[in-house]
């Protein structure tokens, strides 16, 4: 801990020189506005730069839509625009500070009543980026990601203070949304589906300890957990919608910065001034290995090893059209080797008895081109391939009574490389400023390589493979979704969706139906319902089992999983800072894959660990059911101060092959969220102060079978009680402290994460471990999450 403290001091004395600093400076703020529907530039909108309700300056768009304004004092402002026919958008809360310029992307909605001056003003924390999305769709920026205490600048874990999100799993970024399998969500970037963007991730799974996404590089984006519009398919759960924004294409600028969790470098700028071209690029490299380097305990010998980077190349093509190239990718290892330890550690990431190597691979490549065909009508073409690899290699170790190492014999070793390729198309038409159709589809090829073996005892030491396929299909998922403004404030979305797998001709046909009722100038109901389906994790279909004549993959023909959505949601707007938002949902899931031989086996409790599952033959007859209320009290920053209050009540039963219904896996029953910060400027330095606070039901377990777990070694529960018990609630605070100081054209930052600041003791799991050299210590015990953990990052923008 002293060690931390000094590394964290280190850069307040570096930069105590700038704190005497009492110059005032200034910036650009500059972007461009158009068409939400069809992406066409509105020449003429008048755009307003407020500060505390009074205007500070103003300006209007060119004939391109772009507008700029210059010296604009530092610090938080509102942005108003406004064009004729449209309704009027405030911005509020738009950062700006001396190191890089301010660079706007906005879209205006049309008004339905063409009057000369529109008196409707959408806020745009009120709205979302889909307009198609009625109901339980959150609109979120980078900012969030780096306001919010225990973030650790973490989309995911940003999303997790959301309500009906549970983020209980401090070495795990999960998104566990109204009680279903983290599984079941959808990430889906630059408007293609996308492999888990974790570093050490397991097939199957759409979590992990660090995100591969870098918030450098996404702009405003969606979180949906439930009753998504008709664009989105192969999901039960919820989608992350992540957009990546474009480079300064006027301007190079840098980013540097150094913490707790990676070392990290981007840059961006223009290709072409005179074109409007751009880049945007982002590398981090993990700095857990250089503090093991330096002496600096870090609290285990096995120090995980990543790296990861982004970009985007934007190349507007005329006036009308755009093509871009993107991508981001990251690898990830770590070795936990006891062999070279006199006595076997205790070590939390792995067993004693073995050397385990495991690593991770995660990219994504992508290229589109769009097309504004007229001022009604909106294209876009998108191709991409991606690729997500997990590889491990365990070695048993053998040692004599002195406890010296005598062998190593290899156990265990797998291979999962799974490929895909995208072509991903949609059409938007405006008919009229009531009616809105948008129609696409999405073309998967899925490639497969997957080897897996394991040694086993009986009947004598042999290895088998679990897995060993080579192939490839096709997954098809066309759509159309309708937009209808029957009034100003009254609006219907429609639409259908529908997915084919290849693979075993799995087919489904999902309509999706969306209303939102404006009843008055700070109130509305909406309602969404809608079947949502989604395939299996690609490597539930190729395990296979032996039998007398070979092997056979039973479990190829399973079918999708499917589920009914209905939401009911009320928002009232107390005023232009403060919302109130209550949604109640039911969610009803059958065609589950469970167990043929009567268990209490069900495929929605996986997806949350880093185990792998190894299922016995599974046929589509469990069920399942969701339902719940969440409230949220938000007061968006202004005045210096923001804060929000998150609340869930919430059932998740499923019945398996025995015909019993059971608390999920994720059953914790209710979650409550409380964050606030504050942020009070003096000149060109800005100290902010946030604090949060997490009380959730405890984890799910189940009692263990105590003959069998010691006859096995490894921990066996009594399968007819699953469920039945709970862990002591879930508790946790956290605090976030950060500096920043303005000087000429760099804005340096300093932050610290005070993580679990009480160090309370949450129960993650119950593990069995048996020590074959102390064979008096308990077998049995639960293994806690993390305690007090202080996380800090330094950055200079410039």
């Amino acid at each position: 801990m002293r060690q931390f403290y000094q590394i964290f001091l280190l850069p307040v004395l570096l930069l105590f020189p700038y704190l005497i600093n009492g110059q005032t400076f200034t910036q650009t703020v500059k972007g461009r506005i158009t068409d939400k529907e069809s992406k066409t530039a509105l020449p003429g909108a008048a755009i307003a730069l407020m500060q505390k309700d009074s205007l500070l300056k103003g300006t209007s768009t060119d004939a391109d839509g772009y507008f700029r304004l210059d010296n604009i004092p530092l610090g938080k402002h509102t942005i108003e625009v406004s064009y004729v026919g449209y309704q009027k958008l405030s911005l509020p809360g738009i950062i700006v500070n001396s190191g890089k310029e301010v660079v706007l992307s906005i879209e205006l909605e049309e008004a339905v009543v063409n009057m000369n001056e529109v008196v409707v003003r959408a806020n745009n924390k009120e709205g979302t980026i889909n307009e198609m999305a009625s109901v339980s769709t959150r609109t979120f920026s980078v900012e969030e990601t780096e306001r919010y205490a225990g973030s650790r600048q973490d989309p995911a874990r940003m999303a997790s203070n959301f309500a009906g999100v549970q983020g209980t799993n401090d070495s795990r970024n999960d998104i566990v949304i109204r009680g279903n399998s983290p599984a079941g969500l959808l990430y889906r970037l630059e408007d293609v589906d996308i492999p888990n963007p974790n570093h050490f991730a397991i097939a199957g799974t759409t979590g992990g300890p660090v995100s591969i996404l870098n918030n450098k590089v996404i702009g405003t984006s969606d979180f949906m957990t439930g009753a998504f519009p008709a664009e989105y398919g192969n999901a039960l759960a919820g989608v992350f919608d992540l957009k990546m924004r474009n480079g300064n294409n006027s301007t190079h600028e840098f980013t540097g910065q150094f913490g707790i969790l990676g070392v990290e470098l981007s840059a961006e700028g223009p290709i072409s001034k005179t074109a409007k071209s751009s880049y945007l690029a982002t590398y981090r490299y993990s700095t857990l290995r250089i503090f093991q380097a330096l002496g600096i305990e870090i609290g285990t010998t096995a120090v995980p090893n990543y790296q990861d980077a982004s970009f985007k190349l934007n190349f507007p093509v005329g006036k009308k059209s755009n093509f871009s190239v993107f991508g981001i990718g990251g690898t990830s290892q770590i070795d936990i080797i006891v062999s070279k330890f006199a006595e076997p550690p205790r070590d939390i990431y792995g067993d004693t008895d073995r050397d385990q190597y495991f690593g991770s691979t995660m990219g994504v490549v992508g290229a589109s081109f769009s097309r504004s065909m007229s001022s009604s009508t909106f294209t876009k073409l998108t191709l991409s391939t991606s690729v997500s690899k997990s590889n491990a290699h365990h070695d048993l170790v053998d040692r004599d009574t002195t406890l010296k190492v005598i062998g190593l014999t290899p156990i265990l070793g797998y291979t999962f490389l799974q490929g895909k390729s995208t072509l991903a198309w949609y059409i938007n038409h405006k008919f009229s400023v009531r009616n809105t159709v948008k129609a696409g589809f999405f073309i998967d090829r899925y490639q497969f390589n997957f080897i897996d073996s394991v040694s086993i005892k009986e009947p004598s030491d042999t290895f088998i493979n679990r897995f060993d396929y080579r192939g490839s299909t096709f997954l098809l998922q066309p759509y159309v979704q309708t937009r209808h403004r029957l009034t100003e404030d009254l609006t219907l979305n429609a639409g259908l969706h529908s997915q084919f797998l290849t693979l075993n001709n799995s087919f489904s046909l999902e309509p999706r139906v969306g209303l939102k009722w404006k009843f008055s100038p700070t109130q509305a109901l909406s309602a969404g319902y809608g079947i949502h389906s989604q395939m299996q994790p690609t490597y539930i279909y190729f395990y296979h089992l032996p039998v007398a004549n070979g092997f056979v993959m039973h479990n190829k023909n399973l079918g999708f999983t499917r589920s009914h959505h209905l939401v009911l949601s009320y928002d009232h707007t107390f005023s232009p800072h403060v919302r109130l938002k209550a949604e109640t949902y039911y969610q009803s899931l059958w065609d589950v894959p469970i167990s043929i031989k009567p268990s209490s086996f069900s495929l929605l409790n996986q997806g949350s660990t880093f185990e792998r599952f190894f299922p016995d033959t599974l046929t589509n007859a469990g069920t399942g059911k969701n339902y719940g209320i969440e409230l949220t009290l938000e007061k968006f920053f202004s005045n210096h101060y923001f804060f929000m209050v998150t609340g869930s009540l919430f059932d998740s039963k499923y019945t398996g092959s025995d015909k019993v219904k059971r608390n999920t896996d994720f059953n914790g029953n209710f979650a409550m969220n409380l964050l606030a910060g504050t942020e009070y400027a003096i000149k060109n330095k800005t100290f902010t102060f946030g604090g949060k606070i997490t009380w959730a039901g405890g984890r799910r377990y189940s009692p263990v079978d105590t003959i069998s777990t010691v006859k096995s070694t490894d921990i066996v529960y009594i399968d007819s009680q699953r469920n039945s018990q709970q862990f002591d609630d879930y508790f946790r605070a956290d605090i976030k402290l950060g500096f920043k100081l303005n000087s000429r054209k760099l804005t340096h930052e300093i932050a610290v994460d005070l993580v679990n600041v009480l160090n309370v003791k949450n129960v993650l799991s119950l593990t069995y471990t048996y020590n074959r050299y102390n064979p008096s210590l308990s077998r049995l015990r639960e293994e806690y999450q993390l305690g007090f953990l202080p996380l800090f990052y330094y950055k200079v923008d410039f």
